[in-house]
Order: C-alpha cells, then structure tokens, then sequence
C-alpha cells in the first residue's frame, strides 16, 4: 500500500503545482507594449532647438478647453528608451477627455543628457504648455503631471520644484502649477534606489553624475522625498509584483509626505507588475484613470 500512497501523495503534489503555475498572473512587459499596433500620432511640436526637445500633443474630440495631463516617460533616463511606449496611454487618456503631452527630453546618452539637461528639458517642455495654450484649448488650471518609472520620478520632481532655491541649477522661474500628480511605479527617493542593486538603479548614479555621498547638494535639489511638501495631491500607483521599482518607494515616500500634510496616498494594486501600470488593456488601467481623476478633484488639505 505505501508505494501507491506515496505515487498519490506525489501526483497531488504534482497537480498542485500545476494549480499554482496556472494561476500565477501573466505580466505585461515592454515587449508587449512594443509589440502592440501604434495609435495616430499625436501633434510633434518642439518645445526648444535640440531635436530631442518635442513633445507630441493628442487633443480630444469638441471644442474644449481640456484638462491636460502632461505625460512623462520612463527607461532609466537612459537614451535607448523613448516616448513612444508611453503613446497607447496617452491615446487612451485622450478618448477619456483630457488633453495629452507626451514629453521627449534629452537622457543620459544624449548629448546634453544626465543632470542638469534632463531636468532643465523636463521642465522646459512642461512650461511650454504656456505657449501651446495660446494655440490649442487646454485648461492650465487643471493640468496634472503623470509619469512611469524614472519618468514617476520626473513627476514628481516637476510637481515639487516650486520648492528650489533660486541658488540652484535646476530653479526656472515662475513655473507652470499643477494641480496634481500621479506617479505609476515611480521612483520616488533617489539616493536609497542608488543604494540598492540592479541594472536601473545602476543609472542613477549616471543621471546624477555621481553617487549621494559624491553630489549630496545635487540629490537634494532633485529627489522628490527630500522636496516634501509638494502641497497638491498625489498618487503613486504600484504594482505589489513589480520586479523594478519596489513597494517601499511608494509606501516610504507617502508615510513622509503625510506627515508633513499633504494629500498623498499609495494605490497597491496586487497581481500587477511594472509594464501593466501603461497599458491600457491592462486591469490596472481602471485604477490609473480614477487616479487621474481623483487629483484633479481633490483639494489639498
């Protein structure tokens, strides 16, 4: 008899492991976003004279104006990576009713690229909303900054430099309000990332033009946790499976952010990776839009 229990006891086992793989949530990855068809373009205008200085302008059907969100890429801030996989999110905030600006800036690469360049460019492309307001119907009171992985960071940082010093490199002045921003795995505290190991936070360094302890004064004019309180709402969007930025990004910057008032919350969505966040065909697509909605309806506290 025991033979057979034990070829039972293992074909359960077996099977249970079977369960399990089959259940185990399929991931979107960038492959996938690359891979679907690319909606229509949106309009290409260039925001300053370097070729890498444009963003692409999507407007919805109607007369407007239109709440806009400006939309801001990930990839490491590295050059290899570009708007374009951000496209299907912007097309898809577009049909939901919101104008869309879909920022290319210089990266670490690019001539002109890494610290000071891609912040200046970042920042420059979102003033020039300013301009295209004069042009196109978009509503510069309801303007919502929203970013992906190092572009969550960018967000964040666009949201929170009302904060420098007129001393810093990075200070413009009177820059363009927003009234909330949504991070979707964004990585919100630079120098503990820097700290950590893997291929993405290998580039902040690089981005920086050093680590914390070489160009602290440089951190703390570009890491968002040390730029709280930023004195809008914000969502930093995270997928509990993310194998790229973690959870504690998230949970970390907004325990600080609250403490010092403002109305940050962290929206954990479980079974959900880093690519899903930017996929409109994805689950987690529903959470993005509320959250979109959501800061420009809340009033800070």
């Amino acid at each position: 008899m025991r033979p057979i229990l034990y070829t039972l006891l293992f074909c359960l086992v077996s099977l249970s492991h079977l369960f399990a793989q089959e259940q185990k949530p399929k991931l979107i990855t960038w492959q996938d976003i690359a891979a679907l068809p690319a909606p229509a373009a949106g309009m290409h205008l260039a925001y300053g004279t370097d070729s890498l200085q444009f963003g692409e302008l999507r407007l919805p059907e109607g007369k407007g104006p239109f709440p806009v969100v400006v939309v801001v890429h990930g990839g490491c801030w590295l050059s290899q990576y570009n708007l374009q996989y951000m496209a299907h999110l912007s097309a898809a905030l577009t049909e939901a009713g919101y104008a869309t600006w879909n920022l290319e800036f210089r990266r670490v690469g690019d001539v002109g690229g890494g610290w000071p360049g891609t912040f200046l460019d970042v920042a420059q492309g979102t003033d020039h909303l300013k301009e295209l307001a004069k042009q196109y119907p978009l509503d510069l009171k309801q303007v919502v900054v929203l970013g992906h992985s190092a572009g969550g960071h960018l967000a964040l940082w666009l949201a929170a430099r009302k904060q420098l010093s007129p001393k810093s490199e990075l200070y413009v002045k009177k820059p363009l309000k927003v009234k909330g921003v949504v991070s979707l795995a964004g990585i919100a505290d630079l120098e503990n990332y820097a700290a950590d190991k893997g291929s993405c936070n290998a580039a902040v360094p690089k981005l920086m033009g050093g680590m914390p302890a070489e160009v602290p004064y440089r951190y703390a004019q570009a890491s968002p946790m040390r730029l709280l309180p930023l004195k809008i709402p914000q969502r930093l969007v995270q997928g509990v499976l993310d194998p790229i930025v973690p959870v504690e990004q998230a949970t970390a910057y907004v325990s600080r952010a609250k403490s010092k008032g403002d109305a940050a919350e962290v929206v954990l969505l479980p079974d959900t990776g880093h690519f899903d966040l930017v996929a409109p065909q994805s689950p987690a697509w529903a959470k993005v839009l509320e959250s979109v909605r959501e800061v420009l309806q809340q009033k800070h506290r």
